[in-house]
């Protein structure tokens, strides 16, 4: 649909202002300590995709995550445990030893992608703890179709069909968390729902705006904080009961601030109190997991110990890049080629690597190997190691430093950054962007919703929206060609 972008980007200056705006007011934002927020930027310019291509990355999703629920809970019952719960802080740890045998459904899951210049979507990593931005990625879908078909005079009526054609990821989570209560509760749904939350919460406002869909969905829902929880027997707030939880709290912001109820209520799966059905699953997201999903293609032992399907193992080898725990000894290369040394491969060829520490948050510990020397790079390596590190000396610091579980390594995904328009209060301004596309899915439900994606973009090729960066709105072909339609009927 490049026609519909050379119209947008012609006409982005109009309707710019008004897009940026609506986003913000909608939730499109990150919200600082002191609880005031700010704007993430939404484009003008969407990602178009085919309805059966976002099927299709949903499905890759779906396998990706089913084989890590696997994989983790393989590698917990056998002798390596500790390459998973090594990664983990006291408490992550306390709950995935409680809990991992308990855990059978996961309403929620994120895979990140880079689509290659092959136009091939690659799995970067997994998302489990909090598989955030179904409200920001609706959020950007529906400000950016609303704003545009009335700039293109779209009938104002059939709106509301443009953007239920498009899909929703709000209804999508909708249906998972209610389906998946079903499957607890004999098939009886909820009166009641908490989104469970910190205060002040980077994401309150996407949070926010997933309670008011899911009120139009026709539930109780409510945003709720550990510090108003109790009950002996229940989950209660201010004297209301809740029957299903969903879950936006971080287990290492419990050890920043101590909920005793909380960190109870979370160690029982699926619950007694209340249904929760995205419990605390740092085993799966921990790199290391998504490394032995590698490795599986190649080895049939640890495929067939893990229990991967052929399915499971062809959605791996078609979609994760060779990745590997970084450790000392000989290894089996990206090309299969045979290794001496892993280390030394690595550091002799820094363009074809990254590193990334096994279990961090926000890609504070990722290293792009062709970055080495650029101005991300050197404050990475000066936040974690006091001072600016050539490749072969990060790879010397990586493979001794045993936080969080070490390193893995990955062989780097070819992309190329995308022009695009990014709306500011006066209009929008020309950017370049590197662009990921995150699929969700659900592990463990009779069937799957109908999950689309998200696209974030960021001037680095370290795509985080907390750290910067920005939405790019999720728009099929057959809307983009409606909207085309009624621009060129003006």
């Amino acid at each position: 649909m490049n026609e519909l972008l050379e119209v947008l980007r012609f006409q982005a200056p109009k309707f710019g202002a008004e897009l940026s705006r609506t986003a913000y007011q909608r939730g499109l934002a990150v919200t600082q300590k002191d609880g005031t927020t700010r704007p993430i930027p939404i484009t003008a310019t969407p990602v178009i995709l085919d309805a059966a291509e976002i099927r299709r990355r949903a499905e890759l999703a779906t396998k990706l995550s089913s084989a890590t629920h696997k994989m983790a809970e393989a590698v917990l019952n056998g002798g390596s445990r500790e390459v998973l719960l090594g990664a983990l802080s006291p408490l992550e740890r306390s709950i995935a030893e409680r809990t991992f045998s308990h855990v059978a459904r996961l309403a929620t899951t994120r895979v990140d992608f880079f689509v290659d210049t092959g136009n091939q979507a690659r799995a970067l990593e997994i998302n489990t703890t909090i598989p955030a931005m179904q409200g920001y990625s609706d959020i950007a879908a529906r400000s950016f179709l609303e704003v545009v078909a009335r700039h293109f005079n779209y009938p104002e009526r059939a709106i509301h069909a443009l953007l239920t054609l498009n899909g929703s990821n709000a209804m999508a989570l909708y249906r998972a968390l209610l389906d998946g209560y079903a499957a607890e509760r004999d098939g009886k749904l909820p009166d009641t729902i908490a989104l469970l939350c910190r205060r002040n919460d980077a994401q309150i406002t996407e949070l926010r705006y997933l309670c008011e869909r899911f009120r139009e969905f026709g539930a109780d829902a409510d945003v709720v904080h550990p510090d108003e929880v109790s009950g002996d027997d229940a989950f209660i707030v201010n004297g209301k009961k809740y029957e299903l939880v969903y879950r936006h709290l971080f287990i290492r912001r419990l050890e920043e601030t101590p909920s005793p109820w909380v960190e109870e209520f979370l160690g029982v799966v699926p619950g007694k109190k209340a249904v929760f059905l995205n419990p605390p699953t740092s085993q799966m997201e921990v790199k290391a997991t998504f490394a032995l999903l590698s490795q599986a293609v190649t080895d049939p032992a640890l495929a067939e110990g893990a229990g991967l399907d052929a399915s499971e193992l062809e959605a791996i080898r078609v979609s994760v890049p060779w990745t590997r725990r970084f450790r000392s000894g000989p290894a089996t290369g990206p090309g299969g080629e045979a290794l001496d040394d892993l280390v030394a491969a690595v550091a002799a060829e820094p363009r074809r690597f990254v590193l990334k520490r096994s279990w961090d948050y926000g890609g504070k510990a990722v290293f792009l190997g062709r970055s080495v020397g650029s101005v991300p790079y050197n404050e990475r390596a000066q936040a974690l190691y006091g001072g600016p590190l050539t490749w072969a000396e990060l790879c010397e610091r990586a493979v001794s430093d045993p936080t969080g579980g070490g390193y893995v390594v990955q062989e780097v995904v070819e992309t190329t950054p995308e022009e695009h328009l990014v709306c500011t209060d006066t209009g929008a301004l020309p950017t370049s962007f590197f662009v990921d596309y995150s699929a969700y899915a659900s592990v463990g439900l009779a069937r799957q919703p109908a999950w689309g994606g998200v696209c974030r973009g960021s001037m680095g090729e370290i795509v985080n929206i907390v750290g910067g960066g920005g939405v790019l709105p999720l728009i099929t072909t057959e809307v983009a060609h409606k909207l085309l339609m009624a621009w060129k009927a003006i």
